[in-house]
């Protein structure tokens, strides 16, 4: 691999000073490094997944970075003078209370990026439930933009609602999956809205964190900034766990998975 990379350098295919990212093949490590937007996947628990991104904002240097993780309001607490204290900035977060999983787990991207500024695409719970009700085009002032109005292909709603199914445990009436799947899209609009903001006023790179669904670049962020803005340079990482990933990427990497509850359990018990 590090006769390969040495070659790619020689014949100027990398940007001298570069490092490329561990397992990435050096014609994605190019696609990576010449991105506007750089999004990458996770499993929310799994700690080698946290630590490829960290790596990844290490190499890059993104002039901004965006969260799926944050509100917009609490992204902007991330100051130089808090990112040096792990504990003061997880208070200054209410991390414990955010329902992610723990704060040791994300603060080593936000240390990789001391300089980037900070973005946050949470949706409020309120406005979540507004667009479970009526539909992301009726609440979200991008919805335009996003072409959330417009119907999804058939197989791809179907495909959709099943992830979505099986996501809560195979336990949610086939009638609220398509409120399901409007959440989804919303979710992936807020993404590459800020992505697309973080772009224009810093200049990019930009770094997106987020859930692996929401990486996919057949119909997550990738595919809402195409709808966005054409043509712009945008690099999907997804994160596998054990060679296993739903959804298509531009590159993927597998770290062994890690122990975990499993979550429908005490559903089944009820």
């Amino acid at each position: 691999m590090k006769g390969r990379v040495a070659l790619c350098l020689w014949l100027g295919l990398v940007p001298v000073g570069a490092h490329a990212v561990e397992g990435l093949e050096p014609p994605a490590q190019q696609a990576m490094t010449d991105a506007n937007i750089v999004i990458v996947g996770e499993n929310h628990d799994n700690v080698h997944h946290h630590d490829r991104q960290a790596a990844v904002v290490a190499e890059l240097k993104p002039r901004a970075v965006v969260w799926e993780m944050m509100s917009p309001t609490d992204a902007v607490l991330i100051t130089p003078d808090l990112i040096g204290d792990k504990d003061a900035l997880a208070t200054a977060l209410d991390w414990e209370n955010s329902g992610w999983p723990g704060f040791d787990l994300y603060y080593p991207i936000i240390e990789a990026a001391p300089a980037a500024k900070h973005y946050g695409a949470e949706i409020a719970r309120e406005d979540l439930m507004d667009i479970y009700r009526r539909g992301a085009a009726a609440v979200l002032p991008t919805a335009l933009r996003f072409r959330l109005g417009d119907p999804l292909p058939p197989a791809e709603q179907e495909e959709r609602e099943a992830l979505q199914k099986a996501a809560h445990c195979d336990m949610l009436p086939d009638e609220q999956l398509p409120a399901m799947v409007e959440v989804q899209r919303a979710r992936d609009a807020a993404l590459a809205d800020a992505a697309l903001r973080a772009l224009e006023a810093t200049g990019g790179p930009v770094v997106v964190i987020a859930g692996n669904g929401h990486a996919r670049s057949d119909w997550g962020v990738p595919a809402a900034l195409e709808l966005a803005q054409p043509g712009i340079k945008v690099f999907s990482l997804g994160q596998a766990e054990d060679g296993r990933i739903e959804g298509r990427f531009n590159a993927v990497l597998s770290s062994p998975g890690v122990e975990r509850d499993d979550a429908c359990e005490p559903l089944r018990k009820e």
